[in-house]
């Protein structure tokens, strides 16, 4: 697994900006939902606190995750370590552990009034597409680095491990929030094992029970498993009424306020199922 450590920079940018690149030329081709006001808008705005956010992690904790991972492959610290497991387990189950760790995070953050603060930032969009796929609050991004790297030196993860997770969510997530249009069979079949848009769509409802669901980001096990999958026809879906009713004026999605926006009086309650 060496050369996924040696060639990580290509390996994460290819990821990235390929699948960010494919899926939002899909969207644009194929839209699911047709009509996306204020697109460009959006677009502006979210791509920049995406900017920023990058721009912060490289600056604050710069390969924090990773690092993680080689402290404690070097220390052999955390519990993979601890059994011995070969390399290839390690990864395997780093994979499968994080992604369940994301799960109940993202939960979390639904549940903790302080924490939804900063996520509701992500509800806020009016619209999900290519350029909401990483759109969060920067003190959520870096909270949630040091959940991954607390999470990262218990388990143990294998550097090689952490780089092919972020890798896989991140591609995950460009997926999942992408405005394509999946074929209703394909939609069905596929998030039997992976989230889809159409899946995702649902958690980004304004309806407060179908926003307090479907909280996986890249397997879709983890909702049918712990009782918090919704689903609606796939007609019913395209019609889905997006964001947060409490957030729906153009400037809500301006950069500065959504910035700012935890740190104001809430105008929206936390989703109860």
């Amino acid at each position: 697994m060496n050369w996924i450590i040696d060639n990580e920079q290509a390996f994460r940018l290819t990821a990235f900006f390929g699948s960010l690149t494919l899926f939002g030329l899909i969207e644009i081709l194929k839209p699911r939902r047709k009509s996306q006001p204020l697109k460009g808008y959006r677009w502006i705005n979210n791509f920049s606190l995406i900017v920023i956010n990058a721009f912060l992690l490289r600056v604050l904790i710069p390969g924090a995750a990773v690092y993680s991972g080689t402290l404690a492959l070097q220390n052999h610290w955390g519990i993979f370590h601890f059994f011995n497991l070969p390399t290839e387990i390690n990864i395997l189950l780093s994979v499968l552990i994080l992604d369940l760790c994301i799960y109940w995070q993202h939960r979390l953050f639904h549940r903790i009034p302080l924490l939804w603060r900063l996520h509701r930032v992500h509800h806020i969009d009016p619209e999900i597409d290519i350029s909401s796929s990483a759109r969060f609050h920067s003190i959520e991004i870096l909270l949630s680095m040091l959940i991954k790297m607390s999470l990262v030196l218990a388990l143990g993860v294998h550097p090689a491990g952490v780089i092919l997770f972020e890798v896989l969510l991140n591609t995950a997530s460009n997926f999942n929030h992408a405005n394509m249009a999946l074929s209703e069979k394909w939609d069905r079949w596929i998030k039997k094992l992976i989230v889809t848009p159409d899946m995702h769509r649902i958690h980004h409802s304004q309806t407060p029970k179908q926003t307090d669901s479907n909280f996986s980001f890249f397997l879709s096990i983890w909702d049918r498993i712990f009782n918090s999958y919704s689903e609606v026809t796939y007609t019913e879906n395209d019609a889905i009424q997006l964001g947060l009713k409490e957030y729906l004026e153009k400037s809500d999605n301006r950069l500065d306020q959504m910035l700012i926006n935890p740190f104001q009086n809430s105008r929206s309650q936390m989703p109860k199922r």
